[in-house]
């Protein structure tokens, strides 16, 4: 549950607040979209479950602000019932919420004769079922508001099922056709949802056993300017990277009894 240090700053008709959540705050993408958003004049729920880095984090963002910009709450996106209480105790805290921002995920490489369920199915709980658990919750929110923006960071792994990795494939998939079904659902109700396709990213995922060698990989900053872009521009399905628009839209195109024997 929440470990929160101080209150956030009131907000009133006259003085509004941006306020935010963002999942997975701690590290890569989400550290750097977490100062972005605050520089942005984002008031933020860090949420993580890295309680050590939570903190430094928002000591971080806050410093050189005269309020507080970001503060910590710890769970794990695996805790699915903790979800809803968890939420509108965030809310409640922030006194209202604008955005939520899911970038929490996790990534295995197996070797290519490798077939490992233990790992497959943390993929899929961490990258699909928490999105699903905490989107649904904002979702419910949003729509009896009229307002808001949910964004989720998928992947180019998505886009297509191939040979290296069929668990995060599968995932992020999953992820990607579940924010596509919940926008079709909320746009009717004035509000927007976000595919975010990063493509490679430089992180210590890169580092780990099996990994690929990066091709085009961006910084996180730069994932999260473009994430932030967006935002502002009320997007519906962003890559970071524009090149892979074009190769992802090439390998989508390239007929099943070819794509099969290709090592990609």
């Amino acid at each position: 549950m929440p470990a929160k240090k101080s209150s956030f700053p009131s907000a009133s008709p006259l003085h509004p607040k941006l306020r935010g959540i963002i999942i997975g705050a701690s590290g890569g993408i989400g550290t750097a979209l977490s100062h972005r958003l605050a520089r942005a004049g984002y008031t933020l729920a860090l949420v993580d479950r890295n309680e050590q880095a939570l903190g430094p984090l928002c000591g971080e963002i806050n410093k050189g602000y005269e309020e507080t910009r970001a503060l910590p709450y710890v769970s794990n996106v695996t805790d699915y019932d903790t979800v809803p209480d968890a939420l509108r105790h965030i809310v409640a805290d922030l006194g209202g919420l604008d955005l939520l921002v899911y970038v929490a995920g996790v990534i295995y490489f197996p070797a290519i004769d490798e077939y490992n369920f233990d790992e497959d199915l943390k993929m899929v709980e961490v990258n699909l079922l928490g999105a699903m658990a905490w989107m649904n919750q904002a979702a419910s929110l949003f729509q009896s508001m009229k307002c808001g923006q949910i964004v989720g960071v998928s992947s180019v792994a998505g886009d297509r099922g191939r040979v290296g990795n069929p668990g995060y494939n599968t995932s992020k998939a999953g992820f990607t056709a579940y924010l596509e079904g919940l926008r079709n659902r909320l746009t009717r109700h004035g509000v927007n949802v976000i595919t975010i396709k990063p493509g490679m990213v430089k992180t210590e995922m890169l580092d780990l056993p099996n990994a690929p060698r990066a091709v085009f990989a961006v910084s996180p900053e730069k994932a999260a300017e473009g994430i932030w872009n967006a935002i502002r521009k009320r997007k519906q399905q962003v890559y970071i990277s524009g090149v892979w628009f074009w190769i992802m839209l090439v390998l989508r195109n390239i007929p099943s009894f070819i794509f099969r024997r290709m090592n990609i």
